[in-house]
């Protein structure tokens, strides 16, 4: 198979996206472990290293626990990272996953939504990505084939910048993006080193160096544990302006900008409005669209950055609707509601207290239709009238 690495346009899935954006950022290890529906994704970059387009140390592991502590050892030896995993993939690397981000290894992941089997199920669903929330990565979600690559290239400008330092995993559907195949722009692979140079000029947080001593996590520091947590989380607020900044500068480089932490459509002089997530938001904004074209004043407010979560921003985007539809593609156990409605609940004294529900829809594979869509937006519209509503739905 020949790549090109000049500038060029081919139909390629969400996984393949996700395989060329890390290969033009030359990253310097890859750890592979595959996983439905993500092993795609380590396929594609044995290719490239196989064919001499990736110049990389290419680490077959014997599972993703091992793939996730390579990439973090890696990470602190100076090097730049990839890998990528999937629903069980991510639950067995849990506990790598808070040494990643307790050392502040700037990995750069890749996580192909699926649901974790309590019931048995390889199908699509965001519980994966909820279940790690709370790990200390910043967590990104992309909508499309394109934007899959997109946020990887800008994934790493994030994770190794100076004031963040932090571990990225970029999420995307598993079944409906990772296997569908749709034109995608790749850019040269120049251009991603220019975009990416900023990097080389930055100082970087020390790394593990042969012969010099050096403390990891709560050890060796000369801090306490407490210290630590704050700079962490304090480096987590940052991420939303570098968020916002990153894609600024992704649209001068590429043309291309998707609103930084959250991407508004039709919202400003929306009466009500729909928060998605995810590839579902594609067919929400073609129901928005008709529901316009009906004389109601509905609008879209999509969720890009999950972890840190964008109060502010999300806030801003919401206030002074007279009701909230949030659509979930997971379940938070002991709330009987959508994490993400949950969260988007918490922000009310900034938004005002207004009807807000909570759609649960997309499980186990099910589509989210624009029969469904239809379905919330009549919801929302009915409690923004004063009329009793439920909090709560499930679709089919």
């Amino acid at each position: 198979m020949t790549v090109q690495l000049d500038k060029q346009s081919k139909v390629i899935t969400g996984n393949a996206a996700a395989a060329y954006a890390a290969m033009l950022c030359r990253p310097d290890v890859v750890a592979a472990y595959p996983i439905t529906p993500q092993s795609e994704v380590v396929e594609q970059l044995a290719r490239f290293h196989a064919n001499g387009v990736l110049d990389c140390e290419y680490v077959p592991v014997e599972g993703e626990n091992s793939a996730q502590n390579v990439v973090c050892g890696a990470s602190m030896a100076g090097g730049r990272t990839f890998t990528a995993t999937s629903s069980y993939g991510l639950v067995y690397m849990y506990d790598a996953l808070f040494n990643t981000a307790g050392y502040r290894a700037p990995v750069v992941m890749v996580n192909v939504n699926r649901e974790p089997p309590g019931i048995h199920a390889v199908c699509s669903g965001q519980q994966d990505m909820i279940s790690t929330r709370d790990t200390g990565w910043v967590q990104l979600i992309a909508e499309s084939c394109q934007e899959i690559l997109d946020t990887v290239i800008q994934g790493f400008r994030l994770a190794e910048d100076h004031d963040i330092q932090l571990p990225v995993m970029i999420n995307y559907d598993g079944y409906y993006l990772s296997y569908l195949a749709e034109s995608v722009e790749i850019p040269a692979i120049e251009d991603v080193d220019k975009y990416l140079e900023v990097l080389k000029s930055q100082p970087q947080r020390p790394r593990l160096i042969p012969g010099q001593s050096i403390g990891c996590g709560s050890h060796g520091m000369g801090m306490g544990y407490v210290e630590l947590r704050r700079r962490h989380m304090d480096a987590m607020e940052r991420v939303k302006a570098k968020v916002d900044d990153i894609d600024a500068s992704f649209a001068e480089s590429f043309g291309r900008s998707y609103g930084g932490q959250v991407e508004t459509y039709r919202a400003e002089d929306a009466d009500i409005v729909l928060v998605t997530s995810g590839s579902v938001t594609g067919t929400a904004r073609t129901v928005v669209d008709a529901r316009r074209e009906a004389g109601l004043k509905v609008g879209l407010v999509k969720l890009r950055l999950f972890r840190p979560f964008p109060v502010q921003q999300l806030s801003e985007a919401l206030k002074g609707k007279k009701a909230i539809g949030v659509l979930d593609r997971s379940i938070g156990f002991g709330w009987n509601c959508g994490p993400i409605f949950m969260e988007t609940k918490a922000l009310a004294s900034q938004i005002g207290i207004v009807p807000m529900l909570s759609f649960i829809d997309g499980l186990a594979n099910m589509d989210i239709t624009k029969e469904h869509i239809d379905t919330m937006i009549d919801a929302i519209y009915d409690a923004s009238q004063g009329k009793d509503y439920q909090e709560t739905t499930w679709l089919p």
